[in-house]
């Protein structure tokens, strides 16, 4: 099994390569040298903020899958709005906060979908929602942010909040994937950041697992940024992971 088999592709497809650079010929740097490899792309704030909608158009004219990663969390109308742009731009996956409500997650697949509605040349994008961030620890949630309880506990709640709002799945620690498949059914789809293969950093992350386990427990999509982006050789970082997750 290896590059171009079916299952390397499969895995390919769910490893998502944060591009976290404050400007565009740092992030064209890095897609240059990983050409080839079929991952999603995920475009977080930071380069949005500076590029623009015109970077999205640039990753899909080069074939990618593109996971706008900003995070919405507003009053449903203006959440809708975002959702419509986010849709026009033909991007694959966005994502808002759930603890906006289900009434703002419900308008922010009312605007994709009428988007769609309107354009048959668009497809409707994948919708997730943040429960907590990998770098919320227990007691910042509990003393800080202000919800009392388990870190799991919550994100479960906010993944059952998504799923009755009818969006595709959640951002969550890969150490929550099987608890929220248990809860929302394994359908409902997991984004993991916090992946961390042997060896590398934490980084300013709480809640971590390597790409193998994060598998094994369910998650579809694995988000990767630093351990690809600042390797020496970001192209075979990138292709180790894949490795560990075709053989999990």
């Amino acid at each position: 099994m290896g590059q171009g088999d079916a299952k390397w592709n499969e895995m390919a497809n769910r490893l998502m390569i944060a591009l976290d650079y404050p400007d565009v010929a740092g992030a064209r740097t890095l897609i240059d040298k990983l050409e080839g490899i079929p991952c999603y792309m995920k475009v977080g704030m930071q380069l949005f903020y500076a590029a623009g909608p015109e970077f999205i158009n640039e990753l899909k004219s080069r074939g990618y899958s593109v996971f706008a990663d900003v995070k919405m969390h507003d009053i449903p109308n203006t959440v809708k709005g975002g959702a419509e742009s986010l849709t026009n731009l033909g991007v694959d996956m966005f994502n808002v906060h759930a603890a906006g409500g289900s009434a703002m997650m419900a308008a922010a697949r009312e605007g994709a979908a009428s988007v769609v509605n309107a354009n048959a040349s668009l497809k409707m994008p994948l919708i997730i929602a943040v429960t907590q961030l990998t770098s919320t620890s227990q007691e910042v949630m509990n003393n800080e942010i202000g919800i009392a309880g388990e870190v799991e506990d919550t994100v479960v709640r906010y993944a059952k909040l998504a799923a009755a709002a009818g969006l595709d799945g959640v951002v969550a620690s890969p150490q929550e994937s099987s608890a929220i498949a248990e809860a929302c059914g394994p359908a409902f789809c997991t984004v993991t950041p916090g992946i961390r293969p042997a060896g590398a950093s934490l980084g300013d992350q709480s809640r971590v697992m390597t790409p193998g386990k994060a598998i094994q427990q369910g998650s579809h999509f694995l988000v990767v940024g630093r351990p690809v982006t600042t390797a020496a050789d970001p192209r075979q970082a990138a292709l180790n992971i894949i490795e560990e997750m075709t053989l999990a």
